[in-house]
């Protein structure tokens, strides 16, 4: 007689035979039609896999963080096959995120066009529709090494490196690659893609994710942060630096010192430009500063406002923190939870009060927000435009003019924060900047208010709703882009992340994820911090800085 086993799912219990895999378990799922993955004891396991005991589990799909990057790295490979299938010679580098995608640049001896597009599309449904399975094998790690040596993929020869000794690679039919999350079982559950071609063989990949709740985005254009990257991406390569696996080259070799220094300099010098082009435009008044979080709007702010002040200005900061509304008023969400992202948070109106004042020629009292109270305070911070004077606004919401209606935009200027690092791992993997900003945050909150990984990653899902809604959408109307991230940077990030992530247990609903970051930072050799300058942005997270 087959011994059965209980399944416990989705508030529900199944009986099934002993040693039934989970893909023929998900037929009973709700999820059925878009399941990726399955969830056991907080670790993604393979459909294929067998279930020999009683067990509660979880079935993922791209509505969940998870199986958001699931999806994205099997669409990522989709299109790998199907470029590669009909252009032969041919290969995709996959370069930056952009808001609710990614940007892709297509390596060819010609440049294709809008039909050729169309092909390579038709070419990805048909090999979806026709349930291709993504087979994992777990090969040694010198054998991975010696594959893609073979194949000239030197990049991912020297990434494969800091790997395990078992190195998972996947095929989706004839071609092999290897990717730093799961694949899903087959072709057949990524239904939902976009490719939008912007010419010259670039090209945006839109796909669904937990923040769309797994619906496809709507495309918006965001030509000013595609240009940022590439200026990044030119400068890296005049240093010869175009891939992890070259930095780590510098570590090794005792010479990432120099790189470090560039890299200091670099980031000073966008600012500056920053403030050029500020200059140029003199008849701004208020400099309106935002940027997601862990972007780094403190550092930037006062480095601005210290070359605004080299050249004859008299920079005043404000924050849109500092006007809040008292918490007992502040909006809540539709969990019954304080909503602090929101427009509404502020207490706009007293804020153009204020800023309407200043240009009059008035002198205001600034408050200050006691975030203990949870209520707005005044301790006679009183400030009067100079004929020299600039406003440095910094907060979420500024590049919303719905921020400031009673300021005409003929005084404004504005800058949006990104935190990007054009060094790719590879041709088919790149920095991912929603991770590098996570692992900001965690090392910063971890030292400065005690925070465990486990609650960063908790409140990090909101953070991120409320840059999805009260940021990204108006990102394009920036007057000027400024890449706030090192490109050495997550090489120092390490050495303070990897403990923080290596204390969260196996029981702990964010295992898998801790577990995620952790492989992702094996990519990086470690980096001393004494090589970071006391003024770095990088010091903003990890401390140390000229204010400590």
């Amino acid at each position: 007689m087959m011994e059965k086993i209980k399944i416990t799912f989705e508030h529900k219990q199944i009986e099934v035979a002993k040693n039934t895999t989970y893909l023929e378990i998900s037929k009973a799922s709700i999820l059925k039609d878009s399941v990726l993955a399955v969830k056991k004891n907080n670790e993604l396991i393979p459909l294929t896999a067998k279930a020999i005991e009683d067990e509660v589990i979880e079935f993922i799909d791209a509505a969940s963080i998870e199986g958001a990057k699931m999806y994205k790295a099997a669409v990522k490979f989709i299109l790998e096959v199907a470029l590669k299938t009909i252009f032969k010679g041919s290969d995709i580098h996959y370069l930056h995120s952009v808001p609710g995608g990614m940007l892709g640049e297509i390596k060819y001896e010609k440049v294709l066009t809008s039909d050729d597009i169309s092909k390579i599309k038709g070419e990805m449904a048909r090999i979806i529709d026709e349930d291709h399975e993504f087979k994992r094998y777990n090969i040694l790690k010198k054998e991975a090494i010696d594959f893609y040596e073979a194949t000239s993929y030197y990049e991912k020869a020297i990434n494969v490196k800091t790997c395990d000794d078992i190195v998972t690679i996947y095929k989706l039919k004839d071609y092999l690659n290897f990717y730093y999350v799961p694949m899903p079982y087959s072709t057949k559950y990524i239904r939902k893609f976009e490719l939008k071609y912007l010419g010259n063989n670039r090209l945006i990949i839109l796909y669904p994710s937990n923040l769309t709740e797994g619906r496809l985005p709507e495309y918006v254009h965001h030509e000013n942060i595609i240009n940022a990257y590439y200026d990044g991406k030119s400068w890296l390569k005049k240093l010869d630096t175009p891939y992890v696996g070259d930095l780590n080259n510098l570590v090794s070799s005792r010479t990432v010192k120099g790189f470090i220094e560039s890299c200091e300099l670099h980031f000073t010098d966008e600012i500056k430009k920053a403030c050029d082009k500020i200059i140029r435009n003199n008849d701004k008044k208020f400099i309106m500063i935002a940027g997601p979080s862990s972007s780094g709007k403190t550092t930037t702010t006062r480095v601005l406002g210290a070359y605004l002040r080299s050249k004859g200005y008299d920079p005043i900061c404000l924050s849109t923190d500092d006007y809040f509304v008292d918490r007992i008023d502040n909006p809540k969400d539709e969990f019954g939870n304080f909503d602090f992202e929101c427009l509404n948070a502020i207490d706009t109106r007293t804020f153009n009060n204020d800023l309407i004042k200043l240009l009059k020629g008035e002198e205001i009292n600034v408050p200050t927000f006691n975030f203990i109270t949870g209520k707005r305070e005044y301790h006679n911070h009183l400030i009067k435009l100079k004929e020299n004077s600039i406003i440095l606004i910094e907060g979420l919401h500024s590049l919303n003019d719905d921020l400031t209606p009673g300021i005409p935009a003929k005084y404004k200027y504005k800058i949006y924060l990104s935190p990007f690092i054009p060094l790719n791992i590879d041709r088919h993997n790149y920095i991912s900047t929603l991770d590098l900003r996570l692992i900001r945050r965690m090392v910063r909150d971890n030292r400065t208010r005690g925070y465990k990984v486990g609650e960063v990653i908790e409140k990090w899902q909101s953070v991120r709703n409320g840059e999805e809604k009260y940021i990204f959408p108006f990102t394009h109307q920036a007057d000027t882009i400024i890449n706030t991230a090192l490109p050495y940077e997550l090489g120092v990030l390490k050495v303070y992340a990897e403990p923080l992530l290596l204390s969260i247990d196996t029981d702990s609903k964010y295992y898998e994820e801790a577990r995620r970051l952790l492989k992702f930072l094996r990519s990086f050799y470690s980096i001393t911090s004494e090589y970071v300058s006391k003024s770095s942005i990088l010091r903003e997270f990890i401390g140390g800085n000229e204010c400590d």
